[in-house]
Parts: structure tokens; sequence; C-alpha cells
């Protein structure tokens, strides 16, 4: 058994990201202002696209695009259940009404013919989901989506560095993607808007500051008056620079980061295939650049009595730290009570989502950590 606790995840942060911060600091300036802005071009430099609005939340980027969407009762969004709660939450505050969709049980991501089975008059934006550092096949949700005439946004908090085709996730239609302190590329709590619409992009912008015509920093930089009139209301989702100083310096490295995301998960892979009781999602064709957010296993129940509960107490126990992502939205308590959900109607996430669960992957971890942790699978499992 392993001596010390190897946690689920830990951010990767270097002694440049920390100096950094610290120059923030010093500098009178702390709230959004140049770093912000930098780490702005630097996205959409990096993307090729024409917008990009950070954000204090991947949510909070949800938020405002629902809004600046204008989306509201009698509205139907699709999204699949095997997704963190936060859009889900967001389309029934909006007055909207969630329409779940299924996944493939191979690598956990919807497509463009099970989101067509769940479109009706009503449908007015569809928000598939990028899982575990994959890419979902994008070319025919857009043809879908655009055949439809129905809005889509691509919740890509697990693939900030993911390339589908060749070609980075985030550089067509519209992106949200996640800095939370577990992803790939922290800024500690943040996220980023993308977009090629300069007026979704200007409504997202007003809409994350108060529904300002200009921030703080604008007015300061720009020379624009002191009192800005309020355009509409707005909501306090914008990024402070303490936090854009860090995203910066991880996205300086964050070709380092995936090296050492793909060196570790390509050893879990080789080792894993020595534990024919779980079983790793699949990396789909379309997928030229995997993201490695996320290392999800699922529990054979055909092959082992031991359920997924038993099976990450037992890692615990023996010093190995696990997540589960996710439990499915729709037989959520809330979400059981009020539309009557149950199981039966999504079988391939049901099934994931009870059988489930993240191992270890970060940058500092060895090679030797994820045969310790493989190790450790052996042992609860022959037990």
């Amino acid at each position: 058994m392993r001596d010390t606790f190897l946690p689920f995840c830990r951010p990767d942060i270097s002694e440049a990201e920390i100096a950094a911060v610290a120059e923030v600091l010093r500098s009178g300036w702390i709230t959004t202002g140049p770093r912000a802005a930098e780490l702005e071009r630097a996205f959409r430099d990096r993307l090729g696209v024409p917008e990009a609005v950070a954000v204090s939340s991947a949510t909070a980027g949800m938020h405002v695009l629902i809004e600046a969407l204008g989306l509201g009762p009698g509205d139907e969004v699709i999204t699949p259940a095997m997704t963190w709660v936060s859009t889900v939450n967001l389309i029934v505050l909006a007055g909207a009404t969630p329409v779940f969709v299924d996944v493939d049980r191979d690598h956990l991501m919807t497509s463009a013919e099970l989101v067509a089975e769940r479109i009706t008059d009503r449908t007015r934006l569809i928000v598939p989901v990028h899982f575990a550092g994959a890419a979902l096949d994008l070319d025919p949700l857009y043809r879908l989506a655009a055949e439809r005439g129905i809005a889509m946004v691509e919740d890509a908090a697990h693939a900030v560095a993911t390339r589908y085709r060749g070609e980075l996730v985030g550089r067509r239609g519209t992106c949200v993607f996640s800095f939370h302190a577990i992803k790939n590329l922290t800024t500690a709590e943040g996220g980023l808007v993308t977009t090629g619409d300069p007026e979704l992009a200007e409504r997202v912008r007003r809409l994350k500051f108060h529904g300002l015509g200009v921030d703080a920093f604008d007015r300061e930089t720009q020379g624009r008056s002191a009192q800005a009139e309020v355009l509409e209301p707005g909501y306090k989702y914008n990024l402070p620079d303490l936090a854009a100083a860090i995203g910066l310096g991880q996205l300086a490295r964050i070709d380092e980061i995936q090296r050492r995301r793909r060196e570790l998960a390509e050893r879990y892979l080789e080792r894993l295939a020595e534990v024919p009781e779980v079983v790793p999602l699949s990396v789909p064709p379309w997928v030229t650049e995997h993201g490695w957010h996320l290392l999800v296993i699922r529990v054979d129940d055909r092959r082992t009595a031991v359920t997924r509960d038993e099976l990450m107490a037992g890692l615990k126990a023996r010093n190995v730290g696990t997540g589960v992502h996710f439990r499915a939205v729709h037989l959520q308590k809330y979400y059981r009570e009020r539309f009557g959900f149950r199981p039966g109607l999504l079988p391939e996430t049901e099934w994931s989502s009870e059988r489930m669960c993240s191992l270890p992957l970060f940058p500092a971890m060895t090679p030797e950590d994820v045969d310790s942790v493989v190790e450790a699978l052996k042992e609860v499992l022959a037990s």
C-alpha cells in the first residue's frame, strides 16, 4: 500500500506563476485589468477566433450566454445528463426546460443522431459536452444545428487542449471553457467564452459586468467617462488579474502540461489492460489530440461483485483518491421531483453513472504513482 495519500487531482502551479501573482499584488491593480485583457488576447491568438471573453467561471459564461440568447419559459434546451449540474441548473433558473439526451457508452458523449431525436418546435439551444478531454464529433452537430436553425454552445470545460480532426476545440462556433482548479489549465476559479459572433461577444461582455457599457479598466485606459451607463441589468462575473496571471503562465506551459498528462494516460491504459474488471473510456477516431482531463473507468459488474462505491472506498483505504464525473443529472433529487424523471430514460448514461470513477491524473504524478493506483485496483477487486 502507498505510504502517502495520492489525491485525485493537484493543481500544477509553477514558481513563475506564483511570481506573476505577486507582481499583480504589487502593481496596485488586482481586479480585472491588463492581465485579464492579455489572457483574452492570448486565447484569441491560440484558437484563431475573433472574440474571447474571460469570466469568473464556466458557469458564469454559460449563464450570460443563456441570457444573451434570450432563453425563457416555453423554450427547450437539449443537453446530456452526463455532465456537471451547473448548465442544467441555469436552464431551469432561466425558466426554460432541459431535454436530456443519451450518450455513447464507449466515450460518454452524445451525437447528432441522438440529438435529432429530441428536437421539437420548442428547441432553442443545443449544449453538447466534450468529455474527459475527448472531443465531440462536431461536424454532424453543427450541420444539424444549422439545418434546424437552432443555436449551439459547446461545453468545452474538459477540452482546453483538445483537437477535433486537427483543429483545436474552440476555433468554431461558441464555446465555454473552464479554468477551475482541477482543469488542465487553471486560474483557480475562472472561465472563458469564445465565439465568432461579435454582437454576441459584446452582449456577454456587458452582461458579465453589471450591464455597463464599459468596465473600470476600459474607463481607466481609454479615458472614457467614469460614470458608465447601465445598458441592461447584468451580473458580476469578471475575472480578476490575480487569476488571469496564473492563467497566462499556464497557457505558456500548456504543451508541457499536456505532454505529461498524455504520458501518464498512456501508462494507465497499458496497465489497466491487466484489469479486466474495469472498462476505461475509448478514444473516438475523430479525436486527433486527447486533452486527458480525466482518466475514467467503469466497473464491469459482469466480471466482479465489487460496486463502484466499494471500489472507491477500498482505494481510499489504500491512500488513493478518486472522483465521480458524473452522477446523472436527471436522477438527482431536485430533477426527479420537479420533472418526474425516472431510471430507464437514458440507459447508457445511467449504466456509466452507476459504475464510473475517475482515477488520479495530474502532471506531478510519476509512472510509479500510476502503477501504485493499478496495483491498488487489483487488490480491491481481488478482495
